[in-house]
């Protein structure tokens, strides 16, 4: 396969993890915690490497968006053990109550905040025993090595 086609898979297959994502946000309810929100980047990332990819099929794009992938995994990773205390961050995402107090009541009260605190330690859904976290995991892994099969891929000129 030439590698053009290949950096345009893998940066749609970004786009649908980040489509999946705002869908269980906006239609199903669940509001993300900040780690959640940091594993999109990488994809958004890899989204504008895929686009830039078609119209420059270089190695070098593929090999970016492959490390791009791998930074996400291990975000996922690292959101991941924080959701199965393997370990624990010192984030204000992964605290609770006591956190609350050292918020002033404006940023309490502030509408835009969301609609609530989103702790990085609590799963919000799971499929097969696994958090979205888990799973964007391993999508993220196997689209770095569609990222890798790109970069070694026959160039398109």
């Amino acid at each position: 396969m030439q590698r053009s086609f290949l950096i345009a898979l893998a940066g749609a297959g970004s786009a649908a993890m980040l489509l999946g994502a705002f869908g269980f946000q906006y239609l199903g309810g669940l509001a993300p915690c900040a780690m959640c929100l940091w594993q999109r980047w990488p994809h958004a990332a890899a989204v504008a490497l895929g686009a830039l990819g078609i119209a420059l099929p270089r190695a070098t794009v593929a090999i970016s968006g492959a490390l791009a992938m791998m930074m996400g995994a291990g975000i996922a990773l690292l959101h991941t053990g924080v959701e199965r205390a393997w370990w624990t961050l010192n984030l204000s995402c992964t605290t609770g109550a006591e956190d609350l107090g050292a918020m002033d009541i404006a940023t309490l009260l502030d509408p835009t905040q969301g609609d609530g605190i989103v702790l990085c330690t609590e799963v919000a859904w799971t499929m097969l025993g696994l958090s979205m976290a888990s799973w964007n995991g391993l999508a993220s892994l196997a689209l770095a090595g569609l990222w890798i099969v790109a970069a070694r891929a026959p160039s398109d000129r």
